[in-house]
Formats: C-alpha cells, sequence, structure tokens
C-alpha cells in the first residue's frame, strides 16, 4: 500500500500530468494517516503547484483534522501571501469552528481571493466564541486599522468587522 501511495503522490506532483488532480483526488480517497502526513509534506514543500494538489486532497479527506493547522501555517507564510487563495480555498472541506480568529486575519489581510472566500467563512460558519476570541479578534482589527490605507476597501472591511464584533459582543452581554 506504502509504494502505491507514493506512486500517486509522485503522479499527482509531476509537472507533465495533465490530470493531477485526479491522483489527489484518489490519495483523499485512500485516506489514513500515512497519506495525511505525506500530503502534509508536500503542502509544505517549495512547490507551490503540488501544494495546492496536496491542500485540495487533504480538504477532501476525512478525519483531516490534523492536517488543519499546517495549512493554516501555509496560508499564513508571508511567502504565500500572494497566491494562498487556493490554500484558503481547501479549508472549506475543514472543522473551522474553532478558528474564527484566523479567518478573520484572512478577511482582514488576505489578498482580493483569499479575502473573499474568508469572508463566505465568516459568513456561513458556525464558531465557538468566546470573550478570549473575541478579544484576540479585536486586536487584528485595530492593527489592520492602524496599518492599511483609509480607502473605499476599507471602509467595507470596518463597516463588516465592527457589525460582526458587535453581534459577538452582545452574545456576552446578556
Amino acid at each position: 500500500m506504502a509504494a502505491n501511495i507514493d506512486l500517486l503522490i509522485q503522479k499527482m506532483c509531476d509537472k507533465q500530468e495533465e490530470e493531477a488532480y485526479v491522483y489527489a483526488d484518489q490519495l483523499a480517497e485512500i485516506g489514513g494517516e500515512e497519506v495525511l502526513q505525506k500530503l502534509v509534506k508536500v503542502l509544505k514543500g517549495e512547490d507551490v503547484e503540488s501544494g495546492y494538489l496536496a491542500a485540495r486532497a487533504l480538504s477532501a479527506m476525512e478525519d483531516n483534522h490534523e492536517a488543519l493547522e499546517p495549512l493554516l501555517e501555509v496560508i499564513h507564510d508571508k511567502n504565500n501571501k500572494m497566491k494562498n487563495g487556493t490554500f484558503v480555498q481547501a479549508l472549506e472541506g475543514f472543522d473551522l469552528s474553532s478558528k474564527f480568529v484566523d479567518i478573520l486575519r484572512l478577511y482582514l489581510f488576505g489578498n482580493f481571493k483569499a479575502s473573499f472566500i474568508a469572508k463566505d467563512y465568516l459568513d456561513y460558519t458556525e464558531f465557538d466564541i468566546t470573550p478570549r476570541t473575541i478579544k484576540k479578534a479585536e486586536k487584528h482589527w485595530n492593527h489592520f486599522q492602524n496599518n492599511s490605507k483609509h480607502d473605499e476597501s476599507f471602509d467595507i472591511k470596518k463597516e463588516e468587522v465592527e457589525a460582526i464584533l458587535n453581534d459577538l459582543k452582545s452574545m456576552f452581554e446578556e
């Protein structure tokens, strides 16, 4: 089985392979700890194209929670800032309920695609929220306000984020 998994990963990462995503999908179907660990290694590797495919496979796997932190590390890596939209898209296959602050950060600081997808997660994910989560979110919001150009895009985010934070705070005031 291990040789089969290695062969599928090799084919998934092959630049000449026109349907590499098929191999990513096959790896997701196989699943399991061994596949997860090998895909995380590809995800964190130097080749961003192979990383996208690994993220796709990890997103589609069952029992993939162990891969969420490595995926977030890749997403938040400054070297990937302008090319992390596909990685952010892969988050849809994960339980994000405990990742409100990470998703808010992506909305605030991500490139256009990452920010757009993160906004969708903010709107449609049920998050586990605590007063501490709100404090952390406010810290990132303040950082964004102090370090961003105050243009039309800023105004839109300001309206959205302040509405979200006010809603969250009101949950704890009752």
